[in-house]
């Protein structure tokens, strides 16, 4: 039973990151109609962002080693621990979460000019131009972060759990024989609160409102004297955010490198068309359910039988549901019809 419970919170940790992703793309599509290939990228970017901050956080210089008395021995001490002897090393150890502050605007810059400099041209192209050029965008994307900050991943750790005035680690317990990963937790509850926050935006907003109705018809919109341009523009923005927030957290599970982008993005389409291309809800419902799919997928019980089966079986489940359902779980008509 301890396996089945550790399996199911491994699925929702894969399916939050899954339903992340997929919700910024299903958010770009249904409202731009655009397939954008480099949103694997902008998750990447977003964890590089936490990259970023920790190395920003971690500026050091060397300070003379008090404890080596036979020589002078100096060490690396980050400017911070120098400045402030108490409060640095929190801010180095929450560098993770602190780094949203930087991902926001930085993320915002990104998909604002990724949309006004490139997307805004293939809004009438057919869907196969739109793939080729965000794709290779993506490609550019990925190897300007290769050439800045190397091919290996670079590991960020998780902020150390606290009881009283004592650190115990990266783990809690969920019972007398569970353990786990504290961090993945708070990714999950981070995750269903973007998720409550897109939807409440789109539902119960002004601004969101315009933004369905011009998801529904651009040019009635349109003729109403409202800019649904520029709205479309922000809301792309903000489809950059969610995917750039979802890589910030997710850099203690998954230490970021140059391709991860590319991993999830192959995944995340799977997710978007399972869900229904331009449904929401079927992006968040289809990436949780993929992701304890996956996890049970990959227990040892499971995999001693039908090895490799945990690699495929997203993609044996996609073609069963398209077959029973060609427009996904909550895909709507009209969508990608043509």
């Amino acid at each position: 039973m301890d396996a089945i419970f550790l399996q199911i919170l491994n699925g929702l940790d894969k399916g939050a990151a899954y339903a992340l992703i997929a919700l910024g793309l299903t958010l770009v599509f249904g409202t731009l109609g655009i397939v954008n290939f480099a949103h694997g990228a902008i998750f990447m970017l977003g964890a590089f962002c936490a990259v970023a901050f920790n190395k920003l956080l971690t500026l050091s210089t060397k300070v003379e080693d008090t404890g080596v008395t036979l020589f002078k021995a100096y060490k690396e001490t980050p400017y911070l621990k120098i400045w402030f002897p108490e409060a640095g090393p929190v801010l180095i150890d929450f560098s993770v979460p602190l780094s949203i502050v930087m991902a926001i605007p930085v993320m915002l810059l990104i998909g604002y000019v990724m949309e006004r400099g490139l997307i805004k041209h293939f809004y009438k192209r057919p869907h196969a131009e739109q793939i080729l050029v965000t794709f290779g965008l993506a490609i550019v994307i990925q190897e300007v972060v290769k050439a800045y900050f190397g091919a290996n991943p670079i590991p960020q750790s998780a902020p150390s759990l606290m009881s009283g005035s004592a650190s115990v680690g990266s783990w809690i317990g969920l019972g007398e024989n569970v353990v786990y990963p504290w961090w993945r937790l708070i990714y999950l509850g981070f995750s269903g609160a973007v998720v409550f926050a897109v939807f409440a935006f789109l539902k119960y907003t002004t601004y969101g409102m315009v933004v369905r109705a011009g998801m529904r018809d651009r040019e009635t919109v349109g003729l109403l004297g409202i800019d649904i341009e520029r709205r479309f523009t922000i809301v792309f923005a903000l489809a950059t955010v969610v995917a750039g927030l979802a890589g910030v957290m997710y850099t203690p599970v998954l230490p970021p490198d140059f391709h991860m982008g590319m991993d999830f993005l192959v995944l995340s389409f799977v997710v978007v068309v399972v869900g229904g291309m331009g449904s929401l809800g079927g992006a968040v419902l289809a990436g949780f359910l993929l992701g304890l799919v996956q996890s049970f997928a990959s227990m040892t019980e499971v995999t001693a039988i039908l090895p490799g089966i945990d690699q495929i079986i997203i993609y044996l489940v996609a073609v069963f549901i398209l077959l029973v359902l060609p427009r996904g779980l909550m895909g709507r008509a009209g969508v990608m019809d043509d």
